[in-house]
């Protein structure tokens, strides 16, 4: 086999691996054609997977980013769930580079500096980036842009999603019994540790730097038996009191709440999105989202009431 450090690890089928192989009997397949920079540009797009990662460090832009594709030579990342299938034409920006030399995937990221990563082939569209300065993993699933689900990376990562935005405003309360939550008129979910959230009374209209924070509390998010493209999403006030809401996304600015309880539907609309990109500061941005990294988020799963 060449001197790669590339691991194929199990028998690779179709286009991308398409080349002329042997196989032995352990099941690693000689190449006589296809590089790792093949199969790093084989899918415009790598979806971090980020909740199977291995290791108790990691790689900064690694773990903010929700997408990474290397083409031509340039590394681009999806730092942000709004806007993404948008911004870079679905790829989302330009953070640094990166080359493939000597069987190691080598990246140079504009603000955290160099990164090399070991790259093992797992399937078709999967692969394992190790980096071994850090003892690092993770795992990374390949998709063209014209079949990756953007839908699906909302619901799974809301969370990051309900945070970019510095507040989210009420701005429409349908049906329902009259509860202490038609009062409250806006909501932030806060980068800290992915369960504070705050609530205000403040009038329509408030600008956000005015908002009153009324209330304070600690949030979760349960995914729904048989359904992906919907939440639960519980506020437990610092009073005691809990609010159990149905969340569903309806674009990338507008979110849904149905009050389980009173059988209220609420629109929520995100107000100053905050932009991920590659360390430049404005105001907020940079104490809202300083360093803000994705983390393994475990869901509890409940059954739909009605």
């Amino acid at each position: 086999m060449k001197s790669l450090k590339l691991l194929f690890t199990i028998i690779i089928t179709g286009a991308l691996l398409s080349s002329c192989t042997t196989v032995y009997e352990d099941d690693f397949i000689e190449e006589d054609s296809i590089s790792l920079e093949e199969v790093v540009s084989g899918y415009d797009l790598w979806y971090v997977d980020y909740h199977r990662t291995i290791g108790n460090t990691d790689v900064p832009y690694v773990s903010r980013a929700f997408t990474l594709s290397f083409l031509n030579g340039t590394l681009y990342a999806n730092n942000n769930i709004v806007d993404i299938g948008v911004t870079g034409n679905g790829l989302g920006i330009d953070v640094g580079t990166y080359d493939t030399f000597n069987g190691l995937l080598k990246t140079n990221h504009d603000i955290d500096g160099r990164n090399d990563f070991e790259v093992t082939v797992i399937s078709a569209n999967e692969i394992r980036l190790y980096n071994y300065r850090l003892n690092v993993t993770y795992f990374l699933i390949g998709y063209q842009t014209n079949t990756f689900d953007y839908d699906k990376v909302f619901y799974e990562n809301i969370e990051y999603f309900l945070q970019e935005y510095e507040a989210w405003e009420k701005v429409a309360t349908n049906g329902g019994a009259p509860n202490a939550f038609d009062d409250e008129n806006f909501l932030e979910f806060t980068p800290e540790n992915n369960t504070t959230f705050r609530s205000s009374k403040d009038n329509f209209g408030t600008q956000i730097d005015n908002i009153n924070w009324s209330y304070v509390g600690s949030y979760k998010v349960f995914d729904v038996t048989n359904r992906e493209d919907l939440k639960i999403l519980t506020l437990s006030y610092d009073s005691g009191d809990i609010e159990e809401f149905e969340l569903s996304v309806k674009d990338d600015e507008k979110i849904r709440l149905y009050n389980v309880k009173s059988k209220t539907t609420y629109d929520f609309v995100g107000r100053n999105f905050v932009a991920l990109k590659k360390g430049e500061k404005t105001k907020k941005s940079a104490v809202r989202n300083n360093n803000r990294k994705r983390t393994k988020i475990e869901r509890k799963t409940k059954i739909r009431r009605n």
